[in-house]
C-alpha cells in the first residue's frame, strides 16, 4: 500500500490558543513564588524584546500603524470586543475585556495577579528603544477590560 504523506505548517491551521493563556498565567506564578515579582517582570521584557523583535523595527520604521494593524488583527482572531483609535503621535486600544482572562476565568483557571504584566512589561519592551512609550491607562483584573495607549516620545 503506498504510503500518503499530508504536509501542513501552522499557518493552515485557524489562529487559536486560548488555553495558552493558563499556562501563562500558571507560569508567571510559579516564577513569582521561586524568584519573585521582579523575575516575573524581566521575564516579560526578555520575551517582549525577543519575540516582537520584528514588530519594534516595524514601528520604528512605519510608527503606529504597525502596533495597530498587528493588535487589531490579534483581537479579531481571538473575537475581543474592541475600538482602536489613532493619529500620527497617539494610538489608543480599549479593550471591552481580555479575551484571555475571560477565557481563564470560564474555564476555572487562577488568573496571576500579575497576568496584568503581560499587557504593560511587553508593550513597554516593543517601545523600547523607539520613538514611542507605552502607557497602561486602565486595567480590570476581573475582566482584562484595559486602555492602552502608545504615543510619541516628547522630546
Amino acid at each position: 500500500m503506498p504510503r500518503e504523506v499530508i504536509e501542513r505548517s501552522a499557518a493552515d491551521n485557524e489562529y487559536m490558543h486560548k488555553d495558552f493563556h493558563g499556562a501563562l498565567s500558571a507560569g508567571l506564578d510559579y516564577i513569582a513564588e521561586h524568584y519573585g515579582e521582579d523575575a516575573v517582570r524581566e521575564y516579560l521584557h526578555d520575551f517582549g524584546t525577543s519575540y516582537y523583535a520584528p514588530l519594534k523595527k516595524e514601528l520604528v520604521e512605519r510608527g503606529l500603524v504597525a502596533v495597530k494593524e498587528y493588535y487589531a488583527k490579534i483581537y479579531e482572531a481571538e473575537s475581543a470586543e474592541f475600538e482602536i483609535s489613532m493619529s500620527d503621535d497617539e494610538l489608543r486600544i480599549d479593550v471591552a475585556a481580555c479575551p484571555a482572562v475571560m477565557h481563564m476565568r470560564k474555564k476555572n483557571y487562577k488568573v496571576s495577579p500579575l497576568f496584568v504584566e503581560t499587557t504593560r512589561t511587553v508593550n513597554e519592551a516593543i517601545c523600547e528603544g523607539t520613538p514611542f512609550v507605552f502607557e497602561l491607562v486602565e486595567y480590570d483584573e476581573k475582566t482584562g477590560k484595559s486602555v492602552q495607549r502608545f504615543y510619541r516620545r516628547s522630546k
